[in-house]
């Protein structure tokens, strides 16, 4: 197996990481990782890129938004790529947002079961029926699959 040198081309953060050169440049653009040009003006990674880049998707599969992601990467000093530790760290922040959104899947996959799925919303059987409009008390939206956190009933 060969040793990646210290510095990579797109192309080779690309195939490394799976993330296409596209969304590269986009998170580049969005500050989210970082680069440095050659004489030619071509990009040039640091190896280290690898890692930030999985933190991000690994964010991001679990539900995070960018904006989030960036926001926790903007917490390490010199925009270093994150450690384990900084993992700890991070996600532990992040665990009463993913408790929220693991309820709200839940009360989704547990109260659809008997939707016939048209979109009307109007059987008297079904779960979501809102008769006489009486939800409206509790808000906008759809109150019985809100996260419980969020006064889903």
């Amino acid at each position: 197996m060969t040793k990646l040198p210290e510095n990579l081309t797109i192309g080779q953060v690309a195939e490394r990481s799976g993330v296409p050169h596209t969304a590269l440049r986009f998170y580049e653009e969005r500050g989210l990782i970082a680069s440095h040009r050659t004489a030619g003006n071509q990009r040039r990674y640091a190896r280290s890129v690898l890692r930030r880049l999985a933190f991000i998707r690994t964010a991001q599969r679990v539900g995070l938004s960018l904006e989030e992601v960036h926001a926790a990467l903007a917490t390490l000093p010199d925009g270093r790529t994150p450690t384990k530790a900084d993992w700890s760290r991070l996600s532990q922040s992040w665990q009463e947002e993913l408790d929220a959104r693991i309820d709200a899947l839940n009360r989704l996959r547990d109260r659809l079961t008997s939707c016939i799925g048209c979109g009307c919303l109007s059987l008297r059987s079904c779960f979501l029926h809102n008769f006489d409009d009486a939800q409206a008390v509790d808000g906008p939206g759809a109150p019985k699959l809100k996260a419980a956190a969020e006064g889903g009933t």
